[in-house]
């Protein structure tokens, strides 16, 4: 895969509820792991929309791995403006996000009107994508269902790839961590 999106829940839908939690740490790392290997088979661009949650998350990890990678970030957000009416602290990190991404462009040049705008964003990151990477656990609904149902149809028509971070990878994540830990061992 040359372009790959990726989306995921939101903060609050995995209870987290605050931008410094540390169990976006472990999110971020279970990202960045996903990325190396796929930049390291040929990922050349990671899409998001720019929402709350794993979409800033991987934002920020992808910037993180373009100090050794040659990657780049799109960030294309279904209309102008989303974060209008997000935290202040998230704002920022938005605004820091789509100033340093390598492309920045909401699908439409606009504010929000409606959810239509939503489902044209999902399909079109998907056509301009050949798969997707989600953080998803099929027995918690959530935002990302949305973009899986347009995904899934892409998938069914071929050629579309599908890749999900669990919340098994997850915990497969904070485990690799504690056990690196020196401290670990000495309790």
């Amino acid at each position: 895969m040359k372009t790959i999106v990726v989306t995921g829940y939101k903060p609050m839908e995995m209870g987290i509820f605050k931008h410094n939690d540390p169990k976006v740490d472990f999110v971020k790392e279970t990202i960045k792991r996903r990325l190396r290997t796929y930049i390291e088979e040929g990922l050349q661009w990671v899409l998001i929309s720019g929402q709350m949650g794993v979409e800033l998350w991987t934002a920020e990890v992808v910037l993180d791995l373009k100090e050794e990678y040659d990657v780049k970030l799109g960030v294309l957000p279904p209309f102008e403006n989303q974060e209008e009416r997000w935290p202040e602290d998230l704002k920022l990190v938005y605004e820091e996000i789509t100033m340093t991404a390598d492309f920045y462009q909401p699908i439409y040049n606009k504010g929000y009107e409606g959810p239509y705008q939503f489902r044209a964003k999902d399909q079109f990151l998907i056509d301009h994508s050949e798969g997707c990477l989600v953080l998803y656990d099929e027995d918690t609904e959530g935002s990302p269902q949305y973009f899986l149902r347009v995904a899934k149809k892409a998938q069914d028509q071929g050629g579309y790839e599908i890749v999900y971070i669990t919340p098994l990878d997850l915990e497969e994540t904070v485990e690799e961590l504690r056990m690196a830990d020196p401290d670990f061992w000495s309790q």
